[in-house]
């Protein structure tokens, strides 16, 4: 098919190296235009930009798909089908009417379940039980068109938004290449009415750790929140991220360290943090970090 690729992050890379591998021909990719990052602050393109133009491809990156102009461009590539996967944009109507066979979003939830913009982060700082891909085929509500496949996965003890994404990632290249080869006998099934939650993007206010609540929240929120931005606590003036964690046996005051092994007392039970990061440091397991940083038994966290 000729295809019109929508994505902008990492989570998208594979799934348009996928739909090179399975032969389809990609008529441009659109992503997010480049911008400043890093020290120097200078313009850096998207991963699915550096990718595709690594492939040969051609790639746009309009800042918006409002103006007559851009639609008709984007009509004129005379796409089959478009494949949209965490891209950032809204598709005006006149967009999604453009490819013959619509527009197909991968969205990493099981819908209607965690429709918008951080559906991973969401599902483990819920506690779900599981998650999964569908594709979707596109309509001008939030995420609400009907569904041509889904997969489910379960969530882990410990898994954290990075794992979980990466898997995901890998599940919708699958999927979406078995969809188009099954386009025309796929039907689509209408979402649930009842069920229906919203995956707000993640605020940074949602990061401080509150060690007195109950230790199977904070590990939600750890592992939800990993590894950006990074649940926080303090240790004496220093804000730590804390970037994995299970659940372990113990008590006593919260943020409280119960051993010299990272073992911290929650409002009920205890973690045992796995994963840690100091300020303009990498991420370390909690071995290396505690080399370099003791937290001794008896230590407090979370004090300002």
């Amino acid at each position: 098919m000729r295809v019109i690729f929508m994505g902008t992050p990492e989570f998208s890379v594979l799934v348009l190296d996928a739909l090179i591998e399975a032969g389809h021909e990609i008529a441009a990719v659109f992503c997010q235009p480049p911008r400043p990052a890093g020290r120097g602050k200078k313009d850096r393109p998207t991963p699915v930009h550096a990718r595709a133009e690594a492939l040969g491809l051609t790639v746009r990156h309009p800042v918006s798909l409002k103006s007559a102009e851009e639609q008709a461009r984007f009509a004129a590539l005379n796409a089959d089908v478009a494949v949209v996967v965490a891209y950032g944009l809204i598709l005006p109507q006149a967009v999604l009417d453009a490819p013959s066979k619509g527009c197909l979003n991968i969205h990493a939830s099981l819908l209607p379940r965690w429709r918008g913009a951080a559906p991973i982060h969401r599902a483990i700082m819920a506690g779900d039980a599981q998650t999964g891909i569908c594709i979707m085929q596109m309509e001008a509500g939030l995420d609400t068109g009907p569904v041509l496949m889904r997969k489910s996965i379960p969530i882990g003890a410990e898994d954290t938004t990075g794992e979980l994404h990466d898997r995901l990632s890998a599940l919708g290249a699958t999927l979406i290449t078995k969809a188009l080869d099954a386009l025309t006998t796929l039907t689509p099934t209408p979402q649930a009415e009842d069920g229906v939650t919203y995956a707000n993007k993640i605020d940074k206010s949602e990061a401080a750790i509150d060690w007195t609540r109950p230790a199977e929240d904070i590990s939600r929120q750890i592992r939800g929140l990993s590894p950006f931005p990074g649940a926080w606590t303090m240790f004496g003036n220093e804000r730590i991220k804390l970037l994995g964690a299970r659940q372990a046996d113990g008590a006593g005051v919260p943020g409280e360290a119960l051993d010299d092994a990272f073992t911290l007392a929650c409002g009920t039970g205890a973690l045992r943090i796995t994963r840690a990061q100091r300020a303009g440091k990498g991420a370390q397991d909690a071995e290396t970090f505690l080399r370099g940083m003791a937290i001794r038994r008896g230590s407090k966290l979370g004090a300002s």
